[in-house]
């Protein structure tokens, strides 16, 4: 498949006006409908573009357009830059919260905390768009507001994507995994990490907590009454016959 050229519309307009070619050839070339190239042609399309010359821009030779023009069924292809352009890479933006979401963050931290231990700081920075001392102040209890955090999955408050979270556990397995080949130790030894526990799992870890201390203390030994052994002794011999 051809690169589409430059301004394609303002390519399509310079061909339909100076050359011969088909509308076939200048759509596929363009990378626009046949309809569109017959708009621009009749006037209805493209109206206030100016035509761009693609030879005098090197996307197309003289002889490239003579050949379409000879030939109907050649289809043109884009000349190749003898500019080499270099892939610019992005600078990561970090994660940006909407403001009425910034205070579930604590809550969706304390959770990834929780039931991912194996993620990294960096990797709940990516997640929920927080810093490293926010995450630290919360992992070692010093955070302003402690006492009142309560763990909430940050999918459910929309800090990110099930995708991004499955992606993140997926790498911190595979580091995991890496740094036990690495050290010699067997995979049966560890807790697996990365794995993700079911929503109505982790809900319903809570409360079968508490059904466990609420059946303790009717599993504890029910205190036995005194009896009269108890208070006076046994009985000696002599009472028992009379």
């Amino acid at each position: 498949m051809n690169q589409t050229p430059l301004m394609p519309k303002a390519t399509a307009v310079w061909l339909v006006e100076n050359t011969s070619l088909t509308f076939e050839q200048i759509a596929e070339f363009c990378d626009l409908h046949v309809l569109e190239v017959k708009g621009i042609a009749d006037g209805d399309v493209a109206h206030g573009i100016k035509g761009m010359d693609p030879i005098s821009s090197g996307q197309l030779t003289r002889e490239e357009i003579e050949k379409g023009q000879k030939n109907s069924n050649y289809r043109l292809t884009l000349a190749k830059s003898k500019v080499l352009i270099p892939e610019v890479k992005t600078k990561r933006v970090p994660k940006y919260t909407p403001v009425s979401r910034r205070h579930d963050r604590p809550n969706a931290i304390l959770w990834l905390l929780r039931y991912h231990p194996e993620l990294k700081d960096s990797q709940l920075m990516r997640l929920v768009g927080t810093t490293k001392p926010t995450i630290e102040s919360i992992r070692d209890r010093s955070h302003w507001n402690s006492a009142n955090l309560q763990p909430q999955d940050p999918v459910a408050l929309g800090l990110c994507s099930q995708v991004d979270l499955d992606a993140e556990v997926r790498r911190a397995a595979r580091r995991m995994e890496r740094e036990r080949a690495e050290s010699g130790v067997e995979g049966e030894e560890l807790t697996p990490a990365g794995t993700l526990l079911p929503a109505e799992e982790t809900a319903g870890e809570a409360s079968i907590l508490r059904r466990r201390e609420d059946q303790r203390p009717a599993e504890r030994e029910v205190e036995r009454p005194l009896t009269v052994e108890d208070v006076f002794g046994p009985r000696s011999g002599g009472d028992e016959q009379s």
